[in-house]
């Protein structure tokens, strides 16, 4: 079901959170001649809808950006079975299997509504699925991830992210010795973070190895299913301080709901026996992706994989092809079931 060639072509689109374009026209182009209508909406994800203007049944959204910012050039390369490269599965292997399941059903049902999103890594915060959510207002929603065949994201993890600014006189390592330094002060600071179960994703600073550093900045995010626990953490970020001649900004730059959905859910359930006539184990597990964007709504929401694999969020991620056939049978089995 799953053309091989054509996934790794457009894998290899650069498209860092912000810059999703030249991978939304991609899929124009293939989907242009196909069934249904595509428009894009006011934040820039790609809407495919399917003849009924009313709340869909069911929404399926898939992410189209990666994490790989300033990656000009990706090259995926085929292992045996196995195709490896930066965001191969998250979550190339996800739009090419949405794309490919439902060109090839007879009749794709109306009251279905796929919106390829942009923004769901990092500080895209979720932009696209929480404006396709607000905007579509679906009963039901899967978030469909390359990753993940083996499991049903029912716990949705929430995150609090905030960038923390020192900044100082600097000065000479040696003449002006014992001036307080910007990177020591951060260091000290997100170690404390980091203690407390935070998460440094990047830090920078300074201006030279001789130099103490006047200036350095890092990216923080606490994760939890609990968001008293998120809540504690912006309290934290907010309580932070710096002695003087330093000086300390805190900004929370993103903020991702937190959800759950019961296991008795019909949404559930129908994948369940959908995962049962497939052999696939019915294991619960939890995840964040767009699904967080329509908990945030109230909509029961789910995420489901397409395939096995690793390495994700690295520039050695590893898909497997041969599962692919069976996410795209769980995919189609699910839709009829839900939408059909």
């Amino acid at each position: 079901m799953i053309d091989a060639a054509a996934l790794a072509e457009f894998a290899e689109i650069p498209a860092p959170t912000g810059e999703e374009s030249a991978r939304l026209a991609w899929l124009e182009r293939r989907l242009s001649a196909g069934p249904g209508s595509l428009t894009r909406d006011a934040v820039g994800n790609l809407v495919w809808r399917f003849g009924s203007p009313r709340p869909p049944a069911l929404l399926l959204m898939a992410h189209v950006d990666t994490v790989f910012a300033g990656l000009e050039k990706i090259e995926i390369s085929r292992e045996g079975d196995a195709l490896v490269g930066p965001g191969i599965g998250d979550n190339a292997a996800a739009v090419i299997a949405v794309t490919s399941v439902l060109e090839e059903m007879p009749a794709v049902p109306t009251e279905i509504a796929v919106v390829f999103t942009v923004g769901e890594e990092g500080l895209g915060n979720l932009r696209g699925a929480l404006h396709a959510c607000r905007e579509l207002r679906p009963e039901l929603a899967i978030a469909v991830e390359g990753h993940g065949l083996d499991e049903v994201v029912i716990e949705h993890v929430g995150n609090a992210r905030a960038r923390l600014r020192v900044t100082g006189p600097g000065g000479h390592s040696w003449s002006d010795r014992g001036t307080p330094s910007a990177i020591h002060a951060l260091l000290e600071i997100g170690s404390g973070l980091a203690h407390s179960g935070a998460n440094i994703g990047t830090i920078s600073g300074g201006e030279a190895v001789n130099a103490i550093a006047a200036h350095a900045e890092l990216l923080v995010e606490r994760r939890s299913l609990e968001q008293p626990e998120l809540d504690a953490f912006d309290e934290e970020v907010r309580r932070l301080r710096v002695d003087e001649p330093l000086s300390l900004e805190c900004e929370i730059v993103g903020r991702r709901p937190t959800g759950r959905l019961d296991p008795d859910h019909r949404l559930v359930q129908a994948i369940v026996e959908v995962r049962r006539s497939l052999g696939l184990p019915c294991r619960f597990d939890s995840g964040s992706t767009d699904a967080n964007a329509a908990a945030a709504f109230g909509i029961p929401a789910v995420s489901i994989g397409c395939t096995r694999g690793s390495g994700m969020h690295t520039r050695h991620e590893r898909i497997e092809l041969e599962p692919l056939d069976l996410g795209c049978r769980q995919l189609r089995a699910v839709i009829e079931a839900l939408a059909g």
